[in-house]
């Protein structure tokens, strides 16, 4: 038997996929997750294309978005929007 590393960004077809990937790693609040779901969508989206959007090169935008990266809160924000999601805030609840 043959077995193949599963890569998340050939698991998002959709925004709904993209979203709920997103929604678990924000819910669970690990930031290497929460790069790692942004990276796996802005590659399922072309990651060229995200980053010449951004106005930034492929290469840092993989790198910002690496286990070893630190991008600026600011990047994140301009990822999340050209991706076509929003970032809301609510209230910590007991579910939080």
């Amino acid at each position: 038997m043959k077995l193949t590393k599963w890569n998340m960004s050939d698991n998002i077809k959709t925004k709904e996929d993209a979203l709920t990937y997103l929604q678990v790693a924000f819910e669970e609040g690990n930031i290497d997750d929460i790069k790692n779901v942004l990276g796996a969508i802005a590659k399922s989206e072309g990651m060229t294309k995200i980053a010449k959007n951004l106005g930034v090169g492929r290469e840092s935008l993989y790198k910002s978005l690496s286990s070893d990266g630190n991008p600026s809160f600011a990047t994140i924000l301009n990822l999340i929007s050209n991706l076509g999601l929003c970032l809301t805030i609510k209230s910590k609840t007991s579910s939080c």
